[in-house]
């Protein structure tokens, strides 16, 4: 049994991933910034508490998140406000894994998405750039660090079913859907797997049972 904490627990993947960590016999603690969202969290099995990671600094992260085993990042600002998605999705991140080092949370996987990093090509004229800009920078601060940290990059996000199977692949393949409830598992199977550590994963739905595209 591990204790894993979930920041962005009312999130469509993590409102999926948490019954699948309750049923391994995990301990989930969901981090939400709404109150109203709490009973609906912890309807999944999860333990929700209520901060806004916005405005943590990394000793009250550290205090958060002190305790557990692993940290799961599911959060981010939404889009639509360049200045608040640099707020959450970098710079709230980079606070949260530093606090991971200082409260001694060795195990850290990031969701992020398929073509993030330094070359990501979006261009600066759309909105989604400042979300590139701020998971690149997320991606690389997390890969510098000694946790033992897996980035994960879905391709565009579905509602479709949880089929359990995905396909392994570089950018240039990596152009197709992934739906959520498989992101899900990845990050859950990604947690109980050693070999996820220090690998940046980029995935979409095929044919290839989760546990084995992993490996």
């Amino acid at each position: 049994m591990a204790r894993i904490v979930v920041i962005g627990g009312h999130g469509k993947i993590a409102m999926q991933l948490h019954p699948q960590l309750v049923e391994a016999d995990h301990r989930v603690t969901a981090v939400v910034r709404n109150p109203d969202h709490v009973a609906e969290v912890e309807g999944t099995g999860a333990h929700a508490v209520v901060a806004d990671v916005e405005q943590l600094d990394t000793d009250a992260f550290a205090e958060l998140v002190g305790g557990h085993d692993a940290i799961v990042w599911s959060a981010g600002a939404g889009g639509g406000n360049p200045a608040r998605t640099k707020a959450v999705d970098e710079e709230a991140a980079i606070r949260s894994m530093d606090a991971a080092a200082a409260a001694g949370v060795g195990r850290y996987v990031m969701v992020s998405y398929n073509g993030a990093g330094p070359d990501h090509g979006v261009d600066p004229q759309t909105p989604f750039w400042h979300y590139a800009e701020a998971k690149a920078k997320a991606d690389e601060h997390l890969r510098g660090t000694n946790l033992d940290w897996t980035v994960l990059g879905p391709s565009k996000l579905t509602d479709g079913p949880a089929t359990g199977s995905i396909n392994v692949a570089g950018r240039a393949e990596g152009s197709g859907e992934v739906s959520r409830a498989n992101v899900a598992r990845v990050i859950a199977e990604s947690l109980e797997a050693n070999g996820t550590v220090g690998r940046t994963i980029e995935f979409h739905d095929g044919g290839t049972p989760i546990g084995d595209a992993l490996r």
